[in-house]
């Protein structure tokens, strides 16, 4: 099977170049020609040629005009053009190089140097798409190899998650649910106006949400003894479970130690682990951070872990009731919560019901 030949579209207002061109061409390509830019683009309704072989000098939209056209659609924009000219004049080939074009070719044709140059430029369009193809396939494996090198990533750092929460005595699903309500907040909050200048747009809502899974992480170095006890804890046991947060930290920056430091999923994680547990007026820990000194990821993590916390049954506790959780809530706002949070929350929390 012979393959496709290619098509190239002569234009050119001068009959005998027309003639003269085809002539030369037609034993190796296909060939149309036509007389005026109109024509062309009446063809290119059509056809899409591999070449447009395209005269300056022509009556009604001369090739200059023509090539800006071409270029404007997006149809048309990628086709090669090679100038046809009867004059040399630098100026001018340089104008039509910056409108695009390829190259230029000087009439009277000389059939085998028209030949030459059309298969020159054609084998290099033809390189340039192999290469493409070629940067476009390896694209898609490199981008396939990091998928799954994410993906094990998140898995495994899931998995660990999970083992906090199965030794918190919680095995009903209190990350995924946190996940959940971080996202509605997340979401409401950025609708709302509110907070913008705290609120990066190049935010990525999956990533913040896989990443407030680790939010925990830190309770991995606690005692059973003290995770799971079946009632209140003593001073110097809640000063243990205290230090979840500090433990977290020290997880993470760990785990930033072996890893470019600009991985983003380990920075928000880094967050929630780190200000999760600190309050608007100060009495939180571990740093005893004030109102907007805890970072917005922080306060909104603050809110959607303890309404989990709240309607989840744990050792120390049974649940409560969504309406419940919602007055403890509203009555932290300016206290526990941010006041702006909490007038989100209140607007949102049947969506977190359901």
């Amino acid at each position: 099977m012979e393959p496709e030949r290619k098509l190239i579209v002569l234009v050119d207002d001068d009959l005998s170049n027309l003639r003269i061109g085809r002539n030369a061409l037609s034993d190796a390509y296909e060939v149309y020609t036509v007389p005026s830019a109109e024509k062309l683009f009446e063809l290119l309704k059509k056809y899409t040629p591999h070449l447009i072989l395209l005269d300056i000098d022509m009556p009604g939209t001369d090739g200059y005009q023509a090539i800006g056209i071409l270029k404007s659609h997006e149809e048309t924009r990628d086709i090669p053009v090679i100038f046809l000219t009867g004059k040399s004049n630098p100026d001018n080939e340089l104008k039509g190089l910056e409108l695009g074009a390829i190259d230029y070719i000087t009439k009277p044709f000389v059939s085998k140097l028209l030949n030459k140059r059309v298969e020159l430029h054609l084998r290099l369009l033809e390189q340039d798409e192999k290469l493409r193809r070629f940067n476009g396939n390896l694209q898609v494996m490199v981008d396939e190899k990091t998928k799954n090198i994410l993906d094990l990533q998140y898995s495994i750092l899931k998995t660990v998650a999970d083992l906090v929460e199965r030794r918190d005595g919680d095995t009903g699903g209190h990350i995924m649910r946190t996940q959940r309500n971080l996202k509605i907040l997340l979401d409401a909050l950025i609708e709302s106006g509110f907070y913008r200048d705290q609120i990066d747009p190049a935010w990525d809502l999956e990533l913040i949400t896989l990443s407030s899974q680790l939010h925990d992480v830190g309770k991995i170095a606690i005692d059973d003894s003290i995770l799971r006890k079946p009632g209140k804890l003593d001073h110097d046991e809640f000063d243990e479970i205290k230090k979840h947060t500090t433990y977290g930290i020290e997880i993470i920056n760990r785990m930033m130690g072996n890893i470019p430091a600009d991985n983003e999923f380990l920075k928000f994680a880094k967050i929630f682990v780190e200000t999760h547990q600190e309050k608007w007026d100060g009495s939180g820990y571990p740093h005893g951070l004030t109102g907007e000194e805890i970072p917005l990821l922080g306060r909104v993590m603050a809110i959607a872990d303890v309404y989990d916390a709240l309607v989840s049954e744990r050792p120390y506790k049974s649940a409560y009731t969504h309406e419940e959780a919602v007055r403890i809530i509203l009555d932290g706002k300016g206290s526990h919560f941010d006041p702006v949070l909490v007038e989100m929350f209140e607007q949102v929390a049947e969506t977190f019901k359901r």
